[in-house]
């Protein structure tokens, strides 16, 4: 169960084209980290990750799996409508849906407008959801559990076949959680070897507990006795 679990996260990474495993476009930091509402399978969701670690931006995510109660509803109440991703970034005050604009204002703020990658529209569309077909749709229905006091922390990377595994959990728990971004050529990358005495990602911290685990098997293990109802 583990190789085919592994198997099929690699094979989604591929299908992507390895989108989101590197830094090439970082520039003027945020003071706070952006906001998103999303799901882990959405393949435009997914876009806007790619970009995240692309850009080296951290971000707090806010899970919505179908049907999830903690998050859609307050984005509902908020704007409007049921429709992710949902981005809103305190630094600046502006909110807003829609992939292919949050990705154009991430990459004009944070990182350089002419490096923005391409293509938009179709392409991008179906081979982000090839990828959560590949993974039969893991990250996309809710499960029941408790809400933690205070957000989770995961340091990872977009591309990483195993940190995608840890984050699907994250997100059918509903369960909040900051995300450094750490990809290739991450500035980051220094300070965490620094902190924790090796790179290696995943990466969870649950202050709540004051856990921190590494391995992806052990981390949706401990997210389930904790967390799950």
């Amino acid at each position: 169960m583990r190789v085919l679990d592994v198997g099929s996260s690699i094979a989604a990474t591929l299908i992507r084209f390895a989108g989101g495993a590197s830094v090439n476009a970082a520039g003027a930091r945020p003071k706070e980290p952006i906001t998103i509402y999303e799901f882990e399978s959405c393949p435009f969701c997914r876009k806007v990750r790619e970009a995240l670690t692309s850009l080296d931006l951290d971000a707090r995510i806010l899970p919505c799996p179908k049907r999830g109660e903690r998050y859609r509803a307050e984005l509902v109440e908020r704007g409007g409508k049921a429709q992710f991703p949902y981005m809103i970034d305190p630094n600046t005050g502006r909110e807003m849906y829609e992939s292919d604009d949050i990705i154009d204002y991430l990459y004009a703020e944070y990182g350089s407008a002419s490096a923005r990658p391409g293509p938009k529209g179709a392409v991008p569309l179906l081979t982000g959801s090839l990828a959560s077909m590949v993974r039969a749709q893991q990250g996309t229905f809710v499960r029941r559990s408790k809400a933690p006091e205070e957000p989770l922390e995961l340091w990872s990377f977009e591309a990483s076949p195993f940190c995608r595994i840890v984050r699907e959990r994250l997100c059918e728990l509903e369960l909040p959680y900051l995300l450094h971004n750490i990809g290739k050529g991450s500035a980051k990358r220094e300070a965490f070897v620094t902190r924790f005495g090796t790179m290696r990602v995943p990466y969870l911290l649950d202050p709540n507990t004051g856990k921190g685990l590494y391995e992806s098997d052990e981390i949706v293990a401990y997210l389930d006795a904790t967390y799950a109802r």
